[in-house]
């Protein structure tokens, strides 16, 4: 049991005892062979220097001491007694042990410098090789047991265990006599490094980008100190790389969706508005052919009308869909903002018989600097959403001012409403609310999206809350100049 708690105190005795009895050797074959006191010191300092190369001090001080007992009793008057008879004598067995000591200090740790850098390179060495292999693994694996075997046999660890955060899952290899696995998952719930000396076991958080990834874990571990902080740095340098692998391979993903996006809104694009076209195109030929009956023009009228609404309402969704991904960049030119309003009320209105939407506030021209294509794509889907989520009967208003450098559109409508804790989420992408879901059908995008083209513009979309339950007011901010503008795109 003591030679397993202190096994360096182990191994100096046994030098000691082997330094000892060289010293003894050297005694009595030097005072058989009558050698002089001058002469014997080289010899003793010798054994000295050589019994420092094993480069245990304690163990080499030990023989120095020996040695110079055995100096003193045989060959130095008067003999086999510690006493001196002459100063000189007691002083070159002072300098004796003096440089006796000096020397297997010296000794001592150029040999303990030299075995910590041959550790340091077998360290390295197995370092190296302990990433070349997982380096090979596939990142898109697991960690498991490909991951941690090679931590087991490169650096010869009973066990090695990883917790890992994402997944909350835990893995081990080898043979753990000390609850491993439990010590590895326990270390990530207090966020503190382990080590218990007598158990060899050392456990380190990895981190990753700052932020905690999970927890490595070692028993049979030679040399903790050093060696768990490098297989902890070399298990953080490979989880960033599976991360950054991962994100790659997202946003191939996602480079890759957006291509099939973009064929299939062409495709339908294509396959909508072909029939469309052929409709309206027979409806033409239908009036050629013959004079109608009232009721027949009626009829050709209603197809016209519907075919061309539906073939508006089928290119606003797919620039909706597309802006969804794109990077917009407006057409700015003055655009008389009121003209644009009554165009689409008039548009609206026709479509939505059941509300009154009207302007307020006058009919003044008031001008903006817009891309006049996507000012009707934003304005017209707050006016559609403001009749999808009115009640039947109600008004819609729209309201359009100038406040200072930006003209202000502000679309309310009555009989609906907006829960406190959905306000801040429904300009998110794809959000709908509860409420929304249960009684309208949509993408999600339309208020995303008109944010998204009132911030290219230099100005804003914001929800106005109201104390008044049923009363939902929408505000589009514009600028009115060139200066603004610059300086609304550039704050």
């Amino acid at each position: 049991m003591g030679q397993q708690y202190f096994p360096g105190l182990a191994k100096s005795a046994r030098y000691a005892l082997i330094g000892s009895i060289a010293s003894t050797l050297l005694t009595v074959t030097s005072y058989r062979l009558h050698v002089d006191f001058a002469s014997v010191i080289p010899l003793y300092l010798l054994l000295v220097v050589l019994q420092s190369l094993t480069g245990d001090f304690r163990s080499s001080a030990i023989v120095a001491i020996v040695s110079t007992g055995f100096l003193d009793l045989f060959f130095t008057e008067p003999l086999f007694s510690l006493r001196l008879d002459h100063p000189l004598n007691g002083l070159a067995l002072a300098g004796f042990v003096v440089t006796s000591l000096v020397i297997t200090k010296l000794v001592s740790r150029v040999r303990e410098e030299a075995n910590s850098a041959k550790r340091q390179k077998e360290r390295l060495n197995r370092l190296y090789q302990l990433a070349q292999q997982l380096l090979g693994l596939d990142p898109e694996l697991p960690l498991g047991e490909d991951f941690l075997e090679p931590f087991q046999r490169l650096f010869s660890i009973r066990a090695v265990c990883i917790f890992e955060a994402d997944s909350a899952e835990i893995h081990l290899v080898g043979d753990s006599q000390h609850q491993l696995a439990t010590k590895t998952r326990d270390t990530y719930i207090h966020g503190l490094d382990f080590d218990d000396v007598e158990a060899r076991v050392s456990v380190r958080r990895v981190r990753t980008s700052g932020q905690l990834a999970g927890t490595i874990g070692f028993e049979g571990i030679e040399d903790p100190q050093e060696s768990a902080g490098a297989l902890t740095a070399l298990t953080a340098a490979l989880l960033e790389r599976r991360i950054a692998f991962r994100t790659a391979s997202e946003a191939a993903a996602a480079a890759q969706t957006e291509i099939y996006r973009s064929a299939m809104l062409d495709a339908l694009a294509h396959e909508f508005k072909t029939p469309l076209a052929t409709i309206l195109t027979g409806v033409g030929g239908l009036r050629e052919a013959g004079p109608l009956t009232a009721e027949q023009e009626g009829m050709a009228d209603t197809v016209e009308n519907e075919a061309s609404r539906l073939g508006n309402l089928t290119s606003r969704l797919i620039r909706t869909a597309r802006l969804d991904n794109e990077h917009i960049r407006p057409r700015m030119e003055l655009v008389d903002i009121t003209a644009v309003v009554a165009q689409l009320i008039s548009q609206y209105s026709a479509r939505s018989s059941d509300r009154a939407i009207f302007l307020t506030d006058g009919h003044e021209p008031v001008q903006a600097l817009a891309d006049p294509e996507l000012i009707r794509l934003m304005v017209g889907q707050l006016i559609e959403n403001a009749c999808k989520y009115s009640r039947p009967g109600s008004a819609v208003t729209i309201a359009v001012e100038r406040q200072g450098e930006f003209v202000a559109i502000r679309v309310s409508n009555n009989g609906s409403s907006i829960p406190r804790n959905e306000q801040k989420r429904i300009f998110e992408r794809f959000y709908r609310g509860e409420d929304a879901k249960r009684s309208t059908s949509g993408s999600g995008l339309g208020l995303y999206v008109a944010r998204k083209i009132a911030l290219a513009h230099g100005g804003a979309l914001d929800l106005e809350t109201e104390e008044q339950g049923d009363h939902v007011t929408f505000c589009l901010k514009l600028p009115t100049t060139k200066d603004e503008l610059k300086h609304a795109l550039t704050a």
